[in-house]
This record gives structure tokens, sequence and C-alpha cells, in this order.
């Protein structure tokens, strides 16, 4: 397998740089390797994930995956690269998992923009909706 090197600083990233990191990104979430997807982010890194409210750092960044992670069972990832334009990536991801707490079968779908500096995310923000799988498709407005 070629080895693929991430752009330094702000640099910009091309598409097979992008298909590389959206790969290892799904195999960290595969092996639920917290350690792994915090070292994805810089230490100052800024992110909106969802309905959560803004945040910033390394920690916070931790506490976010831990809650997700002890709530989704058996999760598979799928990431399709939308979007680059310099150091800003777009992609759309599709989940599935078994909620822990329900025992229920979970679907979700997401969109997210990355800002990249030094081959980590500096800015993430996220929107993603979730379903039980198999049930109704339906946002708050319908």
């Amino acid at each position: 397998m070629k080895e693929i090197k991430f752009p330094k600083g702000e640099e910009a990233w091309n598409e097979e740089q992008v298909d590389a990191l959206l790969r290892i990104v799904e195999d960290i979430f595969h092996r639920k390797d917290i350690d792994a997807l915090i070292n994805g982010f810089t230490e100052d890194c800024t992110f909106k994930f969802a309905e959560q409210p803004e945040q910033h750092g390394r920690k916070a960044l931790r506490r976010l995956f831990e809650a997700r992670m002890a709530r989704q069972n058996n999760y598979r990832l799928k990431k399709e690269n939308l979007a680059l334009q310099g150091n800003q990536l777009a992609n759309a991801w599709i989940g599935t998992w078994e909620d822990s707490v329900t025992g229920k079968k979970m679907e979700g779908h997401g969109v997210e923009v990355w800002v990249m500096r030094d081959g980590m995310i500096a800015e993430w923000d996220a929107a993603f909706n979730v379903w039980e799988a198999g049930g109704e498709r339906r946002s708050a407005v319908m």
C-alpha cells in the first residue's frame, strides 16, 4: 500500500489524501480507538457537533467521543468525500449501531466540514440525524 503524506500547515489537500484520511477515520471508529481520534485533532481544535454548543480543545472532544461511543455498540461507519477546497474538506457519512441503553438498532447520517492544519482537524462542524433502523425518517418540521 502506498504511503500517503498529509499536508503541512494549511497547505491544500488532494483527493487521494482526503480518501486516505476518510478510510483511516472509519477504521479508528470501528476499533473504538478514542486516543487515535483525539490525536487526529489539533490541541486547540474547535468543534460543533449536532445540537451541542461550540466547544474547544481535546478534553472537550474526549468527553464527546466517550459519551457517544458508550451509546454505540457495533458501530459501523462509511464516509464519502463531498468537496475539497484547499485545506477544507466536506464529507457525508452513514453510521449504524445498536444503542447500548435501548438495545435498538439505529442509523444515522451526517455531513461535516473539516478545516485542516498539519494533517489534523483544527475545526469540525457536523450536522447529524439519527433514527431507529427500519423506522420512519422524519425531521422535526414534518
